[in-house]
């Protein structure tokens, strides 16, 4: 009946769009800022919302790699991972939001035709040096997207201060 997998491509959807009981998504969120507030940094250790973004976007990435070809490529050490805001302002906020909705499309897409026991699959995960179940990217990436929505909330929430 593949359970886990639909449960797995609903959440990733719903945070990123759609309704959530334990708050706004990202979609609502980015919809409340000014282009002005995205590239702010409201404290010198605070990340600015195209630099969240844009690391959330560097694991997606890593994530289709890895379910296309079966081993990863992104480490925390990588400066892709996060990225700075005079790079991300050259690209533009536009295009990272292309980016973001290009790549989390293409995420759920590769997902379609996966059943259950797909999550017990092995990929190579050079972060950690070892084989892991794509479940354990799957929901780890869910895990990681939630925390930097919360992140993202409360960078907002200062930049209104």
């Amino acid at each position: 009946m593949d359970k886990q997998i639909n449960s797995i491509k609903r959440q990733i959807s719903e945070v990123h769009n759609g309704l959530i009981w334990a708050g706004n998504s990202y979609s609502k969120k980015l919809s409340q800022l000014k282009e002005d507030q995205i590239f702010v940094r409201p404290l010198s250790s605070v990340h600015s919302i195209a630099e969240i973004i844009a690391h959330i976007i560097s694991w997606r990435k890593d994530t289709i790699v890895k379910l296309r070809t079966g081993r990863g490529e992104l480490t925390d050490a990588n400066p892709i991972n996060w990225r700075t805001n005079d790079e991300l302002k050259a690209i533009g906020w536009e295009k990272i939001r292309e980016e973001d909705n290009k790549t989390l499309l293409e995420l759920l897409e590769l997902l379609q035709d996966k059943d259950d026991s797909f999550l017990d699959e092995h990929y190579y995960d050079p972060e950690f040096g070892g084989n892991y179940p794509y479940s354990f990217v799957l929901e780890g990436m869910l895990h990681h997207d939630i925390y930097h929505l919360g992140q993202i909330g409360l960078v907002i929430k200062m930049l209104k201060e």
